[in-house]
């Protein structure tokens, strides 16, 4: 379903069975803040794989109750992840959150074809923004990991961001293959890549309304449309604004949070489960929402 802020999708995971998250090397303070706010909350149940005692030591810095909760003891982070990784992989958790590891190190035992979750195709990142003024979530790819996919891994992260869409309810989400403009010109390989992967939606990209290339305005601006004379049946309501870079993408990102006050959530898609991976200084919000959205995926297709 389409939300319009975090809120709407907290309220609407707390409607579901729980889901089962895994916390690879959870031995952290702004992690288990994210974990007591996301139990008061309801949303999911956890599991914890880390050094015990620290856990519990941290625990009680930041006032989370750890009664109910399982932890599994192991100290090394590159070894508690690999746990945490297998714990999702062999069905025993349903989502995937990095803690106290290097995110180079978690994402590896996340790929790793030995034990891992990995599937065929490519990871890609996931942003959600809650933007003041704005009358709905929207949602961008990919801003976090791959750095210049070609026109291959272009087409595979739109299809993992359409796979999630779906996941949640909606069946034809409206995406925008963002560009400087609405022409193809050779001389901008982004335009031309927007052009293909809008030729190939139909038939390659099914469940989605692909448009390309197309202006920031154009998709988030129906009058702007109007005023162009720009005909896109995506005008104003893009759910989706692909970014061809990851510059754009951090650029575009960070002008949402630090110029507009947006709040944002992420995940990473492309694995066999959601994964849940923030930075040290995110938000509270930021965290739950991450946690709302995967455990939302998933909740609602084990009810159907």
């Amino acid at each position: 379903m389409a939300f319009e802020n975090f809120y709407q999708v907290i309220a609407a995971v707390k409607e579901l069975p729980p889901c089962r998250l895994c916390v690879a090397s959870a031995a952290d303070e702004t992690i288990l803040e994210a974990v007591r706010d996301s139990r008061k909350e309801g949303l999911v149940d956890f599991v914890l794989v880390g050094h015990e005692e620290q856990i519990w030591r941290q625990a009680m810095t930041v006032s989370l109750n750890l009664q109910g909760i399982e932890i599994i003891d192991v100290a090394d982070p590159i070894e508690a992840t690999n746990r945490a990784v297998r714990e999702v992989a062999e069905g025993r958790a349903d989502l995937l959150m990095k803690g106290m590891v290097n995110s180079s190190d978690f994402l590896r035992a996340v790929i790793d074809p030995d034990g891992g979750m990995r599937r065929e195709g490519i990871l890609s990142h996931l942003a959600v923004y809650e933007v003041p003024g704005y009358y709905r979530l929207i949602y961008m790819t990919d801003g976090g990991l791959n750095v210049s996919p070609d026109l291959g891994k272009k087409k595979e992260i739109l299809q993992n961001a359409i796979e999630f869409f779906h996941a949640i309810g909606m069946s034809e989400p409206n995406v925008a293959i963002l560009s400087a403009n609405e022409k193809v010109d050779p001389k901008v390989p982004a335009t031309v890549d927007a052009q293909v992967l809008k030729d190939m939606a139909a038939d390659e990209l099914p469940g989605a309304i692909v448009d390309g290339p197309t202006p920031l305005d154009i998709a988030v601006s129906y009058e702007a449309a109007l005023h162009k004379g720009i005909d896109s049946p995506i005008a104003g309501k893009a759910d989706l604004l692909m970014v061809p870079n990851i510059e754009a993408g951090n650029i575009l990102g960070k002008s949402l949070i630090y110029f507009a006050r947006s709040r944002m959530a992420g995940l990473v898609l492309g694995a066999s489960n959601p994964v849940i991976l923030t930075s040290r200084n995110e938000p509270p919000m930021g965290k739950i929402a991450s946690i709302a959205l995967a455990a939302y995926s998933v909740a609602r297709n084990k009810k159907d």
